[in-house]
């Protein structure tokens, strides 16, 4: 069965380059027929993104720092300029200082904790405050999460905290909003090659066990994130809210690595 976004319109947060989950999410969704705006932070990261929104045929690119009111007030306001109503949100923003994503948790500071449950968790309540008077013929939001929210996972430390936020903040707006046709979900892959994810200390050893023992025989692929997110937006998604959907070859249910790799 062939999925269609046709007619939709949906804002993509937190393309960093090709190998963004956001990326291929936004792939997914232009090649359904969406119509899709762009946001990103920073010259850097524009130039990054340009061509790549336009090859989904996007001219619509609006700098944002999360972190700041203001920045995010006059992004959606040129949103309503533009469209008359917006369909769906893709949250893909996370940070944490690179190096407190090694070692032990304990040595988090006080100062990272703070700004990474900002930008990582507030910035998605933020966002769907915003966006909810956009959404006048529903919507869904969707965000992204991954295990370590739930299950100590090397490394991951203070970002595993945020997560569990994130989680719990996605289940919250989804009773706050369901009411009015907005869908909230978080999409949790297994560990991919990106940008974010290579600043997790043992990042490869990571990515190889999950690869070698997922039940599947593989990490999640961007096409199969993108398809998922495709899924939960359309009309096919349609009961499914405040759910963790997790893309990860099922690596989630194994309570110890296959029999060959013990």
């Amino acid at each position: 069965m062939t999925i269609s976004l046709k007619g939709k319109r949906g804002l993509i947060m937190g393309v960093a380059n090709e190998r963004s989950i956001a990326w291929g999410i936004a792939k997914a969704c232009a090649e359904a027929g969406a119509e899709l705006a762009f946001t990103y932070q920073g010259e850097a990261f524009g130039k990054r993104l340009a061509p790549l929104a336009e090859s989904v045929g996007s001219d619509f690119m609006v700098d944002v720092d999360v972190t700041d009111e203001a920045s995010l007030d006059a992004a959606f306001d040129k949103l309503a300029e533009r469209w008359d109503r917006l369909d769906f949100v893709v949250h893909a923003i996370a940070f944490s200082d690179k190096s407190e994503l090694q070692g032990r948790i304990l040595n988090t500071t006080r100062a990272n904790f703070k700004n990474s449950m900002d930008i990582s968790v507030y910035s998605f309540i933020d966002v769907a405050r915003r966006a909810h008077p956009l959404m006048t013929e529903g919507g869904t939001l969707l965000t992204l999460t991954y295990m370590g929210s739930n299950r100590v996972t090397p490394n991951y430390n203070v970002m595993g905290v945020a997560k569990a936020a994130l989680e719990s903040a996605t289940r919250y707006l989804a009773n706050d909003l369901g009411r009015d046709g907005i869908r909230v979900n978080a999409i949790s892959p297994g560990p991919m090659k990106t940008l974010a994810g290579s600043a997790i200390g043992g990042a490869r050893k990571t990515y190889k066990h999950t690869n070698e023992n997922a039940p599947l025989g593989g990490n999640a692929t961007l096409e199969a994130v993108g398809g998922t997110a495709v899924w939960l937006i359309s009309e096919g998604g349609a009961c499914t809210t405040g759910e963790i959907v997790r893309v990860d070859g099922g690596f989630h249910v194994l309570g110890m690595p296959q029999y060959d790799n013990l």
